[in-house]
């Protein structure tokens, strides 16, 4: 199957620009995207559609919804939703700018630039707080199953679902605790990323074991770090065939599924949690025909 992105299940790029949309004038949405065909490949910028976005053109999409607002032992996940996101890619952040500056101009009539968060990688994939990112990834075929609808049918086979969280770190809470207990909050050891076996079930690595799930919840991650004037984190970007396995890893790690909350949330927190559905794409073309978009 290649008709979906590329951008979706290529490496992490150097530098990532997120932009979210509101939605200002509903009867031009089918006109907006349109423009946007000309412009996005899929590839060096990915296209995410919200559900406002979507109902506005009477589509009743299968999977889509919206971001659930979760609530745990003392965690609250908001549910911040948004008619529209690109993901810009790349390795000059110059370009990013001057490519963000055309499609906004596109779309400007009809969609209203909310926020954009710059993205970045650190080291090799690492976060911030030093830890591999992404390390049990599905890879090739696998990577394909987990985040790449088929079966569907045309237009929406090679499509994909993004649930898109912004985590905000207080890495001075988490740098003040001994290599030991960091390692025992991931569930890995820095030192060589091996898994800890013995490590509290609150772990990170325990609470959002993907193969432990029944069904299994496997995802394609894509996350990278994010760092501006008043904070710095994960951007957290998890690609799936559907919503069903980010909900089921979202249900364990905020403790609702045994009690156990996962230790990521001693030292970070989400501020804004989004869905978006990627249509498919072929030979850089977005695919937009289930919305009679052409």
């Amino acid at each position: 199957m290649s008709n979906y992105q590329t951008g979706i299940l290529a490496d992490v790029p150097i530098h990532s620009r997120y932009m979210f949309f509101s939605l200002h004038d509903s009867a031009n949405v089918q006109a907006a995207l349109g423009n946007l065909l000309t412009i996005v490949d899929g590839h060096d910028t990915v296209l995410g559609i919200g559900e406002s976005a979507l109902r506005a053109l009477n589509s009743n999409l299968p999977g889509m919804k919206s971001f659930p607002v979760v609530t745990g032992p003392g965690i609250d996940i908001p549910s911040t939703p948004y008619a529209l996101m690109l993901w810009l890619r790349g390795d000059d952040r110059g370009e990013l700018l001057h490519r963000s500056r055309q499609l906004s101009a596109a779309i400007e009539d009809t969609f209203t630039l909310d926020d954009i968060i710059e993205g970045f990688r650190y080291r090799n994939g690492d976060d911030l707080t030093g830890y591999e990112d992404g390390t049990e990834n599905p890879e090739g075929d696998d990577a394909i199953t987990a985040a790449i609808a088929s079966g569907l049918g045309n237009g929406l086979d090679g499509s994909s679902f993004i649930a898109i969280q912004q985590w905000v770190h207080d890495l001075t809470r988490f740098q003040s605790h001994s290599t030991e207990s960091q390692d025992n909050m991931i569930g890995r050891r820095i030192s060589d990323n091996e898994e800890i076996e013995d490590a509290p079930e609150s772990a990170h690595v325990k609470r959002a074991a993907q193969e432990d799930f029944d069904p299994e919840a496997f995802v394609v991650r894509r996350s990278m770090p994010w760092s501006a004037a008043d904070g710095e984190g994960l951007v957290f970007v998890a690609f799936g065939k559907n919503f069903n396995a980010f909900e089921a890893l979202l249900n364990r790690m905020t403790g609702n599924e045994d009690g156990i909350v996962d230790a990521l949330f001693d030292f970070t927190h989400p501020i804004t949690g989004s869905y978006f559905w990627c249509p498919p794409a072929h030979k850089k073309r977005i695919d937009l025909s289930t919305l009679g978009i052409r």
